[in-house]
């Protein structure tokens, strides 16, 4: 695997790089921010990730470790590949995607040039537990800080299933019918949890689903 590569920027494009490692030319996609900070004739470094097609090996490469770490975190939600992920990396800093994930903030995605609702929502949904903000508490899946105010918590889960296509209203109220047989998960406040218990809810019933504001089209 290649991790990162050093050498002398040979060319930099709108959407990838060229470095040259001793005579040989190796061809880089980064996003806007990552490129901005190459000058050509200079010495350039990148953290990469290459990925492995039947027909194609490309390099991704990123300013920081921490931006490859999200980039290969976001490639293992089914339907987002690594353009998809580049460009999530386009719009948000690595922090904020982390943030966004561990808080179920699907809003958040719904920026990103070709990511609409149900993509925002797979995302946090599949991102949840795997993506923690630099010094939260605990393990991935922890609450965040005083996540256990409901001021806190709950306007995150809705947005979360506003952003899946469910009503605020209707959210909120299956928020709080599942939470009633359990209050712990209320105390605790983990977004992540508390959205997979109330996905679950409206799972239990089909005709809970009537309630989606997408099942009318």
């Amino acid at each position: 695997m290649i991790s990162f590569l050093r050498g002398t920027v040979a060319h930099v494009g709108l959407s990838s790089a060229v470095i040259d490692l001793n005579g040989a030319g190796m061809s880089v996609n980064a996003t806007p921010q990552t490129l901005s900070g190459l000058r050509v004739g200079e010495e350039g470094k990148l953290f990469t990730s290459l990925i492995v097609r039947e027909d194609s090996l490309t390099l991704f490469g990123f300013a920081s470790d921490d931006e490859r770490e999200v980039f290969d975190v976001l490639l293992s939600v089914s339907g987002v590949g690594p353009r998809l992920a580049l460009a999530v990396l386009a719009v948000h800093e690595p922090e904020a995607i982390r943030v966004a994930a561990h808080s179920g903030d699907g809003k958040a995605f719904t920026k990103v040039p070709g990511i609409g609702p149900k993509v925002a929502g797979r995302i946090v949904l599949e991102l949840a537990g795997k993506l923690v903000p630099h010094g939260t508490a605990g393990a991935p899946g922890a609450p965040l800080p005083l996540a256990s105010a409901e001021s806190v918590w709950k306007p995150q889960v809705v947005a979360a299933m506003t952003s899946l296509g469910w009503s605020e209203k209707d959210a909120t109220a299956s928020i709080e019918k599942s939470l009633a047989d359990s209050p712990d998960l209320a105390e605790n406040g983990n977004v992540a949890e508390i959205l997979r218990a109330t996905l679950r809810w409206l799972g239990q019933d089909g005709a809970r689903a009537g309630n989606r504001v997408g099942a009318r089209g």
